[in-house]
């Protein structure tokens, strides 16, 4: 059975990380709700066919897909996506509903080892903050000047459990994450007389490309899945779902906020922990 579409024709999101994960799943499920897809990547020729499904998967449901295979943190190719997506709105009304962050993009290092050489640097550092976090607020801000994102906006930016706790080797992406976090509550108050939202997404753990590239990730895999009272691991298709409803005209007063969607696995402090029926 065919879905109704729960947007308007003209209305467009652009999801930065848009070919794999949670971006990938999120430009599929809205597009499925009839909106159109801007989707900017950064991939090479060897995982340019995950590029293509998904691109494939937008074009199935009769919406549009426009992809930008470009570094999202670059400023001149940043601007001239941007004017490129302007120009082809033209008069027609169109609008960037729905931007999404969803770049992983990061070092993955401790801060301190006996070998300096193994341990993060200032470059790491700061690329890993200016990709990771930095970037959303650069996105927001030309959409914004570019008159392209109006009105009934949504901004989301994807964080993790990381931005408030510790993991081994995650220490530049933590911080990434814990000051995306606080761009998105500055980017709620300054947008929220202009009718524009701004939410984080908080996803339990996720099986995903940039997950699998944490040391020790087949261990975050096993004891999340015990842990988490739903007895499963959480789904980039869980979050789509959820970023699906917040883009919706009710939910416009949910702003500034983390949203957990990760089955409860957050309250679960350790593995054995989950309610049993009596």
């Amino acid at each position: 059975m065919k879905q109704e579409p729960r947007f308007k024709p003209t209305e467009w999101a652009l999801v930065l990380g848009a070919s794999s994960g949670f971006g990938g799943a999120t430009a599929i499920e809205l597009a499925r709700a009839g909106m159109n897809i801007f989707g900017v990547h950064l991939d090479r020729q060897a995982t340019m066919p995950s590029v293509q499904q998904v691109i494939r998967d937008i074009k199935h449901t009769g919406r549009e897909a426009v992809f930008y295979n470009i570094n999202a943190a670059d400023a001149i190719k940043r601007s001239e996506t941007l004017d490129e997506i302007k120009e082809r709105f033209g008069s027609h009304g169109s609008t960037v509903r729905v931007l999404i962050h969803s770049l992983a993009f990061g070092t993955l290092k401790p801060f301190i080892s006996r070998n300096s050489e193994e341990s993060v640097n200032q470059a790491q550092m700061e690329m890993t903050i200016d990709v990771m976090a930095n970037s959303l607020v650069y996105w927001t801000q030309g959409l914004f000047w570019r008159n392209l994102i109006k009105r009934g906006g949504r901004i989301f930016a994807m964080t993790s459990s990381g931005g408030h706790s510790t993991l081994p080797y995650y220490g530049a992406v933590s911080a990434a994450k814990a000051a995306l976090e606080s761009h998105i509550r500055q980017l709620a108050n300054e947008l929220g007389s202009f009718g524009i939202t701004a939410n984080a997404i908080m996803a339990g753990v996720t099986d995903t490309p940039a997950l699998r590239k944490i040391p020790g990730s087949t261990d975050m895999l096993r004891i999340a899945k015990a842990k988490n009272p739903g007895g499963r691991l959480t789904t980039p298709e869980d979050i789509a779902k959820m970023i699906v409803l917040l883009s919706e005209e009710n939910a416009g007063w949910v702003s500034g906020n983390v949203i957990g969607v990760d089955g409860g696995e957050d309250i679960v402090s350790y593995v054995g922990q989950k309610g049993s029926p009596d």
